[in-house]
């Protein structure tokens, strides 16, 4: 039963173990409001971005590269993104290819409207995209549809296990070309939610993240559910690489890096109008 003077708010996130890790202090109401409930959606990241277009959800989890296109209806919260510090997307190929050899090839990629492909586009504008399920694209490149895979989630961390080789991370070449974490993935509010609402939300998402930080055993096992058959130990590596310092807050650092990269997917003509990022608390 909600209480009748609570607000709902619709929360869409993936299954990702980080966000399980991220959303566990919520979804299992260990971080409470006098406010909001919290209802959980759980989809897949390319179909949440295209969702936020619509402007379907209060809450919602969206890859940086999406909020062009969602910004009149969105801002970003503060706590919640996913960053790669140095690591990140990789593309990888069932032999050894060298980065000269990626032009004009045929990459299977896990959606258009995700900051993997924006990141790739800029690195290599020229290459042909096949849209892949991302639980696809290691698939797609053995089969022969796609010459090279964009890998995200746990792909990062097991793609060598069947054989395949890395190209490049994309992640690494972003922070050597620029000295800046590589911002993934983040969580945005509905501008139309009231100040107080919105306050709220940002405080209650921090706490969750601080919550499974400091009760990190119970938030990982929680996450586990949801980590597609992963080596528990593989979990623990992947959730600690995109759940760190900036998730708690996104600081300066993170708003410069996301600038960065949207003026550049726009330079590349990828996107199609320049956006100021807006960040609240």
């Amino acid at each position: 039963m909600s209480h009748p003077s609570l607000q709902e708010i619709v929360s869409a996130h993936s299954p990702d173990s980080d966000d399980a890790f991220m959303f566990y202090g919520l979804a299992t109401k260990k971080v409470r409001s006098s406010k909001v409930a919290f209802r959980h959606v759980l989809s897949d990241i390319e179909t949440l971005n295209r969702k936020a277009i619509e402007g379907e959800y209060d809450l919602t989890a969206i890859s940086y590269h999406a909020y062009p296109y969602v910004a009149e209806k969105y801002v970003l919260m503060a706590s919640g993104s996913s960053i790669g510090d140095g690591y990140g997307p990789m593309l990888v190929a069932s032999h050894p290819m060298e980065l000269s050899e990626v032009k004009g090839k045929k990459i299977a990629i896990p959606g258009k409207l995700t900051t993997a492909y924006l990141t790739l586009k800029i690195m290599e504008p020229d290459f042909e995209a096949v849209v892949t399920p991302f639980d696809q694209i290691l698939e797609a490149v053995q089969t022969g549809a796609a010459d090279i895979g964009l890998i995200i989630h746990e792909a990062q961390l097991t793609y060598n296990k069947s054989g395949f080789h890395k190209i490049i991370d994309l992640g690494k070449w972003w922070k050597t070309k620029f000295d800046l974490p590589l911002p993934l993935g983040c969580n945005a509010l509905l501008r139309s939610l009231t100040p107080e609402i919105q306050s709220e939300c940002c405080r209650m998402m921090r706490d969750s993240i601080q919550y499974a930080l400091d009760n990190r055993e119970e938030a990982l096992s929680y996450a586990l559910q949801f980590a597609r058959d992963m080596d528990p130990r593989l979990a623990e590596k992947f959730v600690g690489m995109y759940v760190n310092h900036y998730t708690v807050d996104c600081g300066d650092v993170v708003p410069r890096a996301a600038q960065k990269l949207l003026d550049l997917g726009h330079e590349v003509g990828l996107i199609p109008n320049r956006v100021e990022v807006e960040f609240i608390r």
